[in-house]
């Protein structure tokens, strides 16, 4: 994972709240020019947007895997989060000052190998791990900050499956599961 100075955390929270207020003004995405930012900002990242209003949820987009520069994806996540999270109806102008905004930058995903549930309830590292789980065409992703929710193996695995459409006590050997940590900005 990068580590990330501080002016660099800053111009990505500062891309969050530009791409915000451009669709708010002018109900489309922010473009912007790669040339200005540093190299490590223009290096392919993925990340993920989470927008509170009054400490509630209020729209969370992201990107599993690095296919944009990590600025641009950033700024994506942003608008998308706050316009195109389907659980959600767009973000509202006298929505935009009670938002806090978080971001959590992706470490490539890591495939994990186990032999069973509970081999594999012995390798997710809470308060660490964020997981992706994918078995035909069912997959999700819980990011490390759900841990805070879900403090166990158990619970965090069985939610996950959930929220992948699968039953909470679903198990097949088709399963595929990666794991990431994540850099909050």
């Amino acid at each position: 994972m990068a580590n990330f100075t501080s002016a660099e955390k800053k111009i990505l929270r500062d891309a969050v709240d530009a791409a915000i207020k451009y669709g708010l003004e002018y109900g489309k995405k922010l473009r912007l020019d790669f040339a200005n930012y540093s190299a490590k900002l223009r290096e392919p990242g993925a990340s993920f947007v989470t927008l509170e209003l009054d400490g509630n949820l209020r729209g969370c987009i992201g990107s599993l895997e690095a296919h944009q520069p990590l600025i641009a994806d950033v700024a994506d996540n942003a608008y998308n989060a706050a316009f195109n999270d389907p659980r959600f109806y767009p973000l509202q102008p006298d929505e935009y000052a009670r938002l806090t905004k978080h971001i959590s930058i992706l470490s490539k995903p890591e495939l994990l190998s186990f032999t069973s549930e509970a081999d594999l309830l012995h390798k997710i590292r809470p308060q660490i791990d964020g997981l992706i789980l994918s078995d035909n065409f069912h997959r999700g992703t819980f990011l490390p900050s759900v841990w805070e929710s879900l403090p166990t193996p158990e619970l965090f695995w069985r939610h996950l499956k959930l929220k992948a459409g699968l039953p909470e006590n679903y198990w097949s050997d088709t399963l595929k599961v990666e794991r990431y940590i994540t850099t909050v900005v």
